[in-house]
């Protein structure tokens, strides 16, 4: 599979014309991960964007940085596994701030388009109607991921309320 036919089905480049898509798979550079291999790390510098070609990848956060529970020590937590096909890192597009967790190879071969963040941007300035399908996509994107960590929370919140007092669940 091509570069072109991968973003092609990749949700934050929907609705991009063939010319566009050739525009972004030019500034793709595939990376290959093996299975435990840090992508990047929260609290690391952001300016790439990344689409999975092949294998998995698991987002994780370090829960340490909102407090232990019980004095346990802790380990990063998945929060998410992503397959081919599908985008992270995109944040860096939005703002270049540090990364709010870290992607971590979940599979013996997986491989990643890297993309440029300036690149991306220079592009999407010398395109205006790539970069406004892009920016709609992302947010779309986004909008769809925070949904679905606000469920994780909810979920997690009420789980460990039941947990500390059982008599409640009766």
């Amino acid at each position: 599979m091509t570069n072109l036919h991968l973003l092609q089905q990749t949700d934050i480049f929907f609705e991009l014309g063939a010319e566009q898509l050739a525009g972004v798979a030019a500034l793709c550079e595939e990376k290959r991960f093996g299975v435990g291999d840090l992508v990047f790390e929260e609290n690391s510098a952001s300016d790439e964007l990344y689409v999975i070609v092949a294998g998995e990848v698991d987002i994780l956060v370090d829960p340490s940085l909102v407090g232990d529970r019980a004095g346990s020590p802790s380990k990063p937590a998945t929060i998410a596994t992503l397959r081919r096909g599908q985008s992270f890192g995109e944040v860096a597009l939005v703002d270049q701030g540090v990364r709010s967790a870290s992607a971590r190879s979940a599979s013996h071969e997986t491989r990643l388009l890297v993309i440029p963040r300036q690149a991306l941007m220079d592009l999407c300035d010398q395109d205006p109607a790539l970069g406004y399908r892009l920016m709609r996509n992302l947010a779309a994107d986004l909008a769809t991921k925070i949904r679905n960590t606000d469920l994780k929370i909810r979920e997690e919140l009420l789980y460990s309320r039941r947990g500390a007092h059982p008599e409640s669940d009766r």
